[in-house]
């Protein structure tokens, strides 16, 4: 898996307009790695793993991200707070800004692709202003062997350069960060931050619009895992709510913790090459897979280290609670061959719900499953961000809204048809709160939660009873193997049974007024999916 033998090779970049720069070109992640240090821009932590800053932005600014309204992306792109419009010229003229910006620079190119199936394959060719983010796309990129790069040609480019600078009242932008996606150039440009999850982002919602649209393939943000019998399972979910720490199973291979594809043909793929964890809280013992992928070629992100050592404190959120560290798929002993799947059988939608409503596990009609794909609910929690005090709904439509160019139904409808088709049995899991909301009840015990994900994948819950939520409609198991029956019904966990009632109300016309603006676009089988209160 590493490139040393090719650093040698040089790349012109004269056709982007970079003509005086001193190209480092497919350097190993231990070259970019030792670099990095070397440069000041990173230590290495006590696992080997290196530890850089991101600076001044420790994740996503989605109200810096942008869309080049032009020809292709006009009567396509569902526009609006998500997907914001950049005026073509302004983003050519931006380009060369930027351009002159790493024209004369140390600069870091590397060719890779995304899509594990060769028939989905787009090329990405990144431009990097540091080795740190080069040896991001290393690690988040699948990795092309040498005799595929003797005739590399990209399809798209990223152009990362986080010390540029923009000026919003010229160049058109919020303020001085930014990531543009273009869809007739076939350029991600980002500038302004050194987040590194806006490179990975903005080639993934660049396939969010591809593959649906040129394609007739499915992009989904969740992650996915196959068993002995090659059964694949597919796991949504927003940040935080436990997509990647529960795909990460020893019984089953990872296929991929974020990004995948679904397409007409039965197959399930990776878009990427790599994982990107959250690290916050992280111990061996709950997480034992994503720990030990924390070596050498991994890259820790806005992590704080125990005083006067090296040695990680993945407790400390002093910077930020968004810590990070991307690594290789291949840190991960147990992964799928090829990075691919059959059709999934089961599907499972996770949600950190700090009201303390939501069963930790329930079964959804089509219906059903179409409305909380489409809603993406997760909460968020008192702290997590300035000025949060209580438990907040969070919505993010098809559990990805930054990153989806089309309409929210577009993405369900396709869903919908598939699950179908595959006969896929839908779960809604709860990976939050029980016994009450946050503050007063407490957080479902992970291993109750991988209890249930085993028995819904083993058929143990094919032949319980079900009772049904009155207020959101949704089946609940009255038994469950390795779970106490009791916290199975949420209500039953909650000392009073009337407050529960009333919350649940409250959260689900919450629901509703967050699904108003997608009722025109949805058909009556998603509409009967809406709790009931």
């Amino acid at each position: 898996m590493d490139n040393t033998d090719l650093t040698a090779k040089s790349i012109s970049l004269e056709s982007l307009g970079i003509k005086n720069s001193n190209v480092h070109y497919q350097l190993s992640p231990d070259e970019l790695q030792d670099l990095t240090v070397k440069l000041g821009q990173g230590v290495e932590s006590s696992s080997g793993a290196l530890a850089i800053n991101t600076g001044e932005f420790t994740g996503r600014s989605p109200m810096d991200r942008f869309i080049v309204k032009d020809s292709i992306t006009a009567d396509k792109v569902w526009w609006g707070k998500v997907n914001i419009p950049f005026e073509s010229a302004k983003f050519d003229a931006l380009y060369d800004k930027v351009i002159k910006h790493l024209d004369g620079k140390e600069i870091y190119v590397r060719d890779s692709y995304v899509c594990a199936d060769e028939k989905y394959r787009l090329n990405v060719r990144a431009i990097n202003e540091t080795p740190w983010g080069n040896m991001f796309c290393y690690n988040m990129f699948l990795r092309p062997d040498e005799s595929e790069l003797a005739g590399f040609a990209p399809d798209w480019h990223v152009i990362c350069a986080p010390t540029f600078m923009a000026d919003p009242a010229i160049d058109g932008t919020r303020q001085h960060n930014f990531a543009i996606l273009d869809f007739t150039r076939k350029i991600a440009l980002i500038g302004g931050t050194g987040y590194t999850g806006e490179i990975k982002k903005g080639i993934f919602s660049a396939l969010n619009f591809i593959l649906p649209v040129d394609k007739d393939a499915l992009p989904m943000h969740c992650s996915a895992n196959v068993g002995k019998d090659g059964d694949t399972a597919i796991f949504f979910g927003l940040s935080g709510t436990g997509k990647t720490t529960l795909s990460a199973d020893p019984k089953r291979k990872l296929i991929g913790d974020d990004e995948h594809g679904w397409t007409n043909e039965n197959v399930v793929f990776n878009f990427e090459g790599g994982c990107y964890a959250k690290v916050i809280n992280l111990c061996k013992e709950n997480e034992p897979e994503i720990f030990d992928a924390i070596k050498r070629g991994a890259i820790l992100e806005n992590v704080v280290f125990k005083e006067g050592t090296n040695e990680v404190d993945f407790d400390d959120v002093s910077i930020t609670q968004n810590t990070r560290v991307s690594y290789p798929i291949y840190h991960i002993d147990n992964i799928q061959p090829g990075s691919k799947g059959g059709n999934p059988r089961n599907i499972f939608m996770l949600t950190a719900d700090s009201f303390g409503i939501l069963p930790p596990i329930s079964k959804l009609t089509p219906g059903q499953a179409a409305y909380h794909f489409i809603s993406g609910y997760t909460a968020k929690v008192a702290g997590t961000e300035a000025g949060v005090t209580e438990p907040q709904p969070n919505f993010s439509a098809c559990f990805g809204a930054p990153f989806m160019p089309l309409h929210p139904t577009k993405y369900a409808e396709m869903l919908s048809k598939k699950m179908k088709d595959a006969g896929v049995k839908v779960w809604l899991i709860n990976t939050g709160w029980t016994g009450g909301a946050y503050g007063t009840g407490s957080r479902m015990k992970l291993k109750y939660t991988r209890a249930m994900i085993d028995a819904a994948l083993g058929g143990d819950l094919d032949n319980v009873e079900f009772v049904e939520n009155k207020i959101f409609g949704i089946s609940i198991p009255t038994d469950c193997p390795n779970v106490p029956n009791e916290i199975l019904d949420p209500r039953n966990t909650w000392d009073d049974k009337d407050l529960y009632d009333e919350k649940a109300v409250e959260l689900a016309q919450k629901f509703k007024a967050n699904f108003a603006k997608f009722e025109e676009f949805a058909n009556e089988e998603i509409m009967a999916g809406a709790p009931r209160a």
